[in-house]
């Protein structure tokens, strides 16, 4: 990181979650599993995992060997006071309190067993997060991303927020406070920003293109949350090696329209692949000076129009009458449908097991999309299946199963038939099922035969989470082109008469433009241009 990232501005190395925890690994959490700790409630390093940690040194020795490099240090930590503490009724620093006294049992993470809430009315509660960040401090950590905390953001979570925030002013360090998961919620924008310096807003971000669709609504919403030192967070940029064994499955157009969407809107780059393996090409989507400066030195940014899912971001260079222009191609061959002109939309499920019966007329359609999307509670359990699919009319009947869709996508894993989409028996309230599994946000198109006039099958959450069945049987499929142009006026950006343009990407100058200015922007992909008023 030091040789490759930080001379174009990279610079925080953050260890992620359960350092204190010696056996974990992955994402698998395990409940009542030993942690480190010390002796006043308070998590440290794992010595099996950070050997520099033994005899009280915490993560001083790799903070100080990060600083060596010219680099910051972090750590990712989950909000509240571990369990184990409170099962020890360990005592708080400074304070006659013991952890027992301070922990809300009731108050947990849905996903991470670790910890409880904290009830910051009550003695020693402020003291705790005061005696954890003087512990990061004396470490030397310069960013905190608390984890578990800024979703669903209730009034426990606010008031532990503020707690933090008035534990890192307090403790005599600046450190980059950053709040997750996402996505936080809009109503909390003001207290938000007078809280953090960066917070999540959208679930745990990975190589699938539907997210990445779903960010320039979340992106454009936060607007007005925006400002110096306080950033909505599309979190990381999954590009290169990811999960330390496999190729992202991001095309290089969608990389670069990753790329230039979290530039211009400003959003923190936090690269999150294996940088022991970074090949050229990652490196140079990642250290573009030109481009990188769009992230850092930029202002007034907003999305200017979107049309047709070809959009256009703006935003001004500051000191200056330039302008940054971002056009980006977000159209799709095979799109997720508008919810508002699909032939049927199911109520949402909620629960295991919950189920509903789905019958479609097709008409003369030629396309049927089976779409599942997720329902809005941010957890990323949404197991589905389409039980049963089945096509009928004057032909018979005709399984889904048994014909080969021309497309298909999931949230996670891949669309399966018969089986899960992580390829595990498919099974509803434990009884094996015949069908499609899948995980939302998912997408699967059929190309229809003729001789058949409806659909049915039964739609069922198979895991907790929550889910919306809907299907759209089209007869008037849209062609999209390979390329589609996308423009934007000069008057909409202050500028009178004419320009000069040049490519950021390409690093090269295209000419001087008058009124106007439109390129060719391929599918998924996008464009980042510099405009500068012409005398």
């Amino acid at each position: 990181m030091a040789r490759e990232l930080l001379p174009s501005g990279y610079r925080y190395f953050t260890v992620d979650i359960q350092w204190y925890e010696p056996d974990s690994k992955g994402h698998g959490y395990e409940a009542g599993a030993p942690l480190e700790m010390d002796g006043y409630s308070r998590l440290v390093p794992a010595e099996k995992k950070f050997p520099s940690a033994a005899g009280g040194a915490g993560f001083k020795p790799l903070a100080d060997y990060v600083r060596a490099k010219g680099l910051k240090f972090g750590i990712h930590i989950m909000r509240g006071i571990p369990r184990q503490a409170v099962k020890q009724n360990t005592p708080i620093k400074g304070t006659s309190a013991r952890a027992a006294d301070i922990a809300l049992p009731g108050h947990t993470c849905p996903w991470n067993p670790d910890m409880y809430g904290v009830d910051m009315i009550k003695p020693g509660a402020q003291e705790y997060y005061d005696s954890l960040f003087d512990l990061y401090a004396s470490w030397g950590v310069d960013f905190v991303k608390v984890d578990d905390i800024s979703r669903a953001y209730d009034d426990v979570q606010k008031a532990e927020i503020e707690a933090i925030r008035r534990a890192i002013d307090k403790c005599g360090r600046p450190m980059v406070l950053s709040l997750s998961p996402g996505d936080t919620p809009i109503s909390r924008g003001e207290h938000v920003m007078q809280h953090a310096n960066m917070w999540r807003i959208s679930d745990d971000f990975w190589d699938r293109w539907q997210p990445l669709y779903e960010m320039f609504g979340r992106l454009e919403k936060w607007t007005k949350y925006r400002a110096l030192g306080a950033w909505p967070d599309a979190d990381m940029l999954p590009f290169g090696i990811i999960e330390f064994k496999r190729p992202g499955n991001f095309t290089p157009h969608e990389q670069t329209l990753c790329m230039t969407l979290w530039c211009i809107a400003r959003s923190p780059l936090i690269f999150g692949g294996d940088m022991t393996k970074l090949d050229p090409f990652t490196i140079n989507l990642l250290a573009n000076t030109e481009v990188l400066a769009v992230n850092q030195a930029s202002a007034n940014n907003r999305q200017l129009s979107r049309q047709d899912n070809l959009v256009v971001w703006a935003a001004d260079v500051p000191d200056s009458r330039d302008r940054y222009v971002a056009f980006f191609n977000a159209q799709s061959k095979d799109a997720a449908p508008d919810l508002s002109r699909v032939s049927y939309k199911s109520p949402v499920l909620r629960g295991a097991g919950t189920a509903v019966d789905i019958s479609v007329p097709l008409g003369k359609a030629r396309k049927l999309v089976l779409y599942v999307s997720d329902a809005g509670d941010g957890f990323a359990y949404d197991h589905s299946v389409w039980v049963d699919p089945v096509l009928s009319g004057s032909k018979g009947t005709l399984k889904l199963t048994d014909l080969r869709w021309r497309s298909a996508k999931a949230g996670w894993g891949e669309p399966r038939v018969n089986r899960t989409c992580e390829n595990q028996p498919l099974l509803v309230n434990g009884a094996a099922v015949e069908g499609i599994g899948t995980h939302a946000a998912s997408l699967i198109v059929f190309d229809l035969p003729q001789g058949y006039d409806t659909f049915r099958a039964r739609g069922a959450l198979t895991q907790k989470g929550s889910v919306q069945f809907a299907v759209l049987a089209d007869p008037d499929e849209k062609v999209i082109p390979d390329f589609s142009p996308v423009a934007v006026s000069f008057a909409d950006l202050g500028i009178t008469g004419k320009a000069r343009v040049r490519d950021l990407w390409k690093q090269e100058d295209l000419g001087v433009f008058t009124n106007s200015f439109t390129r060719e922007i391929p599918l998924h992909s996008a464009g980042l241009f510099r405009l500068t008023p012409d005398p």
